[in-house]
C-alpha cells in the first residue's frame, strides 16, 4: 500500500501586499485615550458588580445557617 500526497505550492503562497497594507492601517490609527478609559470603566463596572453578587451569596448563606442553627 502506497500512499501519494499532492502538495498545491499555489495555495501556499502569501500575499505580502495585503499584509503590509493591513500592518500599514493597524499601526497608523491614533488611539482615543477616552474609549479606552471607557472600556476600562466598563470592565470595573463588570467587575464590581460580579463582587457584590458574590458578597450577597455569601451573607445570604450566612444569614440561612444561621437561622437554622437558631432553630
Amino acid at each position: 500500500m502506497s500512499s501519494e500526497k499532492s502538495i498545491n505550492i499555489e495555495d501556499n503562497t502569501i500575499d505580502t501586499v495585503d499584509t503590509i497594507k493591513v500592518d500599514e492601517k493597524m499601526f497608523s490609527a491614533r488611539v482615543d485615550i477616552n474609549t479606552l478609559l471607557a472600556k476600562v470603566r466598563k470592565e470595573e463596572q463588570k467587575a464590581n458588580k460580579i463582587n457584590f453578587i458574590f458578597f450577597f451569596m455569601f451573607a445570604l448563606l450566612i444569614l440561612i445557617v444561621g437561622i437554622l442553627l437558631s432553630l
